[in-house]
C-alpha cells in the first residue's frame, strides 16, 4: 500500500509490540510488502537485522564498558541486579516507542506505519507548533552532544598516551576531528554499519586484553569484597553509569525505518539487549573481582603497565572515531531535510552541509 509516496505496511502487534502472522490473505499482503520493500532498499541500501544489531551494539556497548567495574565497586550486586533489570526496560520501552510510529487502519483494524521519526510521534500528541519542533531540537541536542562526547573522549584518550609530547588536548581533539570528516560522504545507514562493524572488532579487541589480564589474577579474587546493602549515597553514581551505558533510543526509529525487514526489529533488539546485559554483567563482575578497592573509575588505568595502558587508551580513541558516525548520520537525517537536501545525494551542497555539521561539532568540543 502506498500513500504519497511513502510505503506503509500491514503488521499486528501482541501487548509485547511481537509481530505475527494471520489469515492467508493477510500473509500474502505481508509476503507482498516484504517483496517490495526488499526492491525497493535494494536501491535505498536497506540494511539487514544483523546490520541494525551492529548499530545497537555500537551504541550500548560503548565507551562506558570499561566504567562498569566501577559501578560494582559502588553499587555491589545490586548494580550486577541493574544492568540485568535496566537491558529489560531498555528494550520493552525501545519497542513502545517503535510501536507508537504505527496507527490501526480504519478498514481493516490492523496496524500500518504512519509514522517515522520522533518527532512526527510529537507533533500528534502535542502539535505541530510546538511539540515536533521542541523534540526536534532535544533530538539534535543529545545527538550531536554524543557526537562532541567522542571526540573529547578521542582527545583526551590521546593526550594521555603520548604526555611526553606535552601537546594541549584541544590540538588532539583537532586532529581528531581530521578522520571524521570523511564521514560527510556517508548517503547509507548499510555505510554506517560497516563503521559499526569495525567498532564491535576494536571492541573485543579491547575487552579481550582486558579480560585476559583479568583472568591471570583470579587467584586473588575475594568475592566478599562485592556488597549486598546499598549505598545511598554512591548507588545513584553507578546507576547512571547503567543507564547510560544502554541508552540506545535515540537511533532506534532511523534503524527501524531503514531496516529491509521491518518486522525482524524486535528480536534483533531483543537479542542485542540480551547479549549486551550478559557480556556486561560478567565484565563488570570480573573487573571489579580484579581490583576491588583500587577499581578506578575507568579501570584502563588500573592496567599494570604504561604500555598496555597505551595500547588500550589508543584502540579507545579508535573505538570513538567508529562510534562517531552512528550519531552524525542520525543527526543528518534529521537536520538536512529542513535545508530541502537528501541524506542520500552527493550534492556539493549536501557534502558542504555535512562537512559543516562535523565542524560544529569540533567547535562546540574545543
Amino acid at each position: 500500500m502506498m500513500n504519497n509516496g511513502r510505503s506503509k505496511f500491514t503488521v499486528r502487534f501482541t501487548p509485547f509490540t511481537t509481530y505475527k502472522r494471520f489469515n492467508n490473505e493477510t500473509d500474502q499482503l505481508f509476503l507482498h510488502y516484504e517483496e517490495e520493500k526488499e526492491r525497493h532498499t535494494s536501491t535505498t541500501h536497506g540494511i539487514t537485522a544483523l546490520e541494525a544489531a551492529l548499530n545497537v551494539t555500537n551504541a550500548i556497548q560503548g565507551m562506558f564498558l570499561v566504567s562498569l567495574p566501577y559501578s560494582v565497586y559502588h553499587g555491589g550486586y545490586w548494580s550486577l541486579l541493574a544492568l540485568i533489570v535496566v537491558a529489560w526496560i531498555c528494550t520493552y520501552t525501545g519497542q513502545i516507542l517503535i510501536s507508537c510510529l504505527y496507527e490501526p487502519s480504519p478498514s481493516t483494524g490492523l496496524l500500518m506505519k504512519v509514522r517515522h521519526s520522533y518527532v512526527d510521534i510529537a507533533e500528534t500528541v502535542w502539535g505541530k507548533r510546538f511539540g515536533g519542533r521542541i523534540l526536534f531540537i532535544a533530538q539534535n541536542i543529545e545527538l550531536l552532544m554524543t557526537c562532541i562526547l567522542y571526540l573529547v573522549l578521542c582527545g583526551e584518550l590521546l593526550a594521555g598516551s603520548f604526555p611526553q609530547f606535552q601537546i594541549p588536548v584541544r590540538y588532539w581533539i583537532c586532529l581528531s576531528c581530521l578522520f571524521t570528516l570523511p564521514y560527510s560522504f556517508i548517503r547509507s545507514l548499510r555505510l554506517v554499519s560497516r563503521f559499526s562493524a569495525g567498532n564491535a572488532v576494536v571492541h573485543l579487541i579491547i575487552n579481550m586484553i582486558i579480560i585476559i589480564y583479568c583472568l591471570t589474577q583470579a587467584s586473588m579474587w575475594d568475592w566478599s569484597k562485592i556488597q549486598l546493602r546499598i549505598n545511598i549515597a554512591s548507588f545513584p553514581t553507578s546507576l547512571g553509569i547503567i543507564v547510560f551505558s544502554y541508552t540506545s533510543q535515540i537511533f532506534l526509529p532511523t534503524l527501524e525505518d531503514n531496516m529491509r525487514y521491518p518486522h525482524q526489529f524486535n528480536a534483533m533488539l531483543v537479542l542485542s539487549h540480551v547479549i549486551a546485559a550478559v557480556f556486561k554483567t560478567g565484565f563488570a563482575l570480573i573487573g571489579f573481582l580484579t581490583w576491588q578497592e583500587q577499581t578506578s573509575e575507568v579501570i584502563t588505568n588500573n592496567l599494570p603497565t604504561q604500555q598496555l595502558r597505551i595500547v588500550i587508551n589508543l584502540t579507545l580513541a579508535i573505538k570513538a572515531l567508529l562510534s562517531y558516525p552512528l550519531p552524525y548520520f542520525a543527526a543528518c537525517e534529521l537536520i538536512l531535510p529542513k535545508f530541502s537536501l537528501s541524506n542520500e545525494m552527493t550534492t556539493w551542497k549536501t557534502i558542504l552541509a555535512r562537512i559543516i555539521l562535523i565542524l560544529s561539532t569540533l567547535i562546540m568540543a574545543l
